[in-house]
């Protein structure tokens, strides 16, 4: 049973316009899910578990970015009610991999045969990241997504420049449990859930052209994995340092992290809607 369903919104996010809420609105009702209550983030405070408890709420139904979707996760994990994630953002990436690139109405459309499913995560010290975590000093790029995001020209320079030379300059991320990948490590290392084992890569640039490659992947197709990379290998758990404290962006929002940092591949205990092989 999907309902009682509420719906979670985000005005800041890219799709989030009251035009497109009350379409979404309306294609949920289309389907047989009528929605009890909306609730826009950041005006109203992200559901707790206990309110959604209170409450009987059987769905949350998440039309927001990736950051926003992984701050309500994280905060329901042990609900026992499940997760609707829709395509509201740039990426969507977690909307992607239960759903596939299709837009929020194609996923209403198929909730009939829609199914619970739990997914593998990447879990650290400073958060869980549902989709990906990157590491290093690549990591700082994801400020000035942020800043072009917010159309700030002055921060976009500023972020920019410091995204640079941190880049280029910043003392590299080394994997060291397992000791893999090159031995002087990387600009980046990107650690990314979803299976039982976490998969990781290493991203470097060896010249102008690659680095301009891999600014081109972040900032205009808003995908780090596009640019040239070394696909490392899959572990249940990795270890990585720096001589300095690591960047991270933990499903694209930054966190500052220590010179040794740990990442392990759990079971996250929360239940997803997925309509990837709904009618297959």
């Amino acid at each position: 049973m999907l309902t009682p369903l509420w719906l979670l919104t985000n005005s800041a996010s890219g799709s989030n316009s009251d035009a497109a809420v009350d379409d979404l609105v309306g294609s949920l009702r289309a389907s047989g899910c009528e929605v009890a209550r909306v609730i826009r983030f950041p005006d109203e405070d992200l559901p707790t578990r206990a309110d959604l408890e209170k409450a009987g709420v059987a769905t949350l139904a998440i039309f927001t970015g990736d950051g926003t979707i992984n701050a309500a996760a994280t905060a329901l994990e042990g609900w026992g009610g499940a997760l609707l994630v829709l395509p509201g953002g740039t990426q969507n990436l977690l909307s992607k991999a239960l759903h596939g690139d299709v837009p929020a109405e194609a996923v209403t459309g198929a909730l009939a045969g829609a199914q619970r499913v739990r997914r593998h995560v990447v879990r650290s010290d400073h958060g869980v990241a549902l989709i990906e975590l990157l590491a290093g000093p690549g990591a700082m790029w994801a400020d000035v997504r942020e800043s072009v995001r917010d159309l700030d020209l002055s921060a976009v320079a500023e972020t920019f420049s410091l995204a640079l030379r941190e880049t280029r300059e910043g003392p590299p991320i080394r994997l060291v449990e397992p000791n893999t990948g090159k031995p002087e490590g990387y600009r980046a290392v990107l650690v990314a859930g979803g299976q039982r084992q976490l998969e990781v890569e290493g991203y470097d640039f060896a010249d102008l052209g690659e680095f301009a490659a891999q600014g081109f992947a972040m900032l205009v197709k808003r995908n780090f994995r596009e640019g040239p990379h070394d696909d490392i290998g899959c572990y249940d758990k990795v270890t990585v340092e720096s001589e300095a404290p690591i960047a991270l962006m933990i499903d694209g929002e930054r966190r500052e992290g220590s010179q040794r940092e740990t990442f392990t591949s759990e079971e996250f205990a929360l239940d997803f809607l997925s309509t990837r092989h709904a009618g297959s």
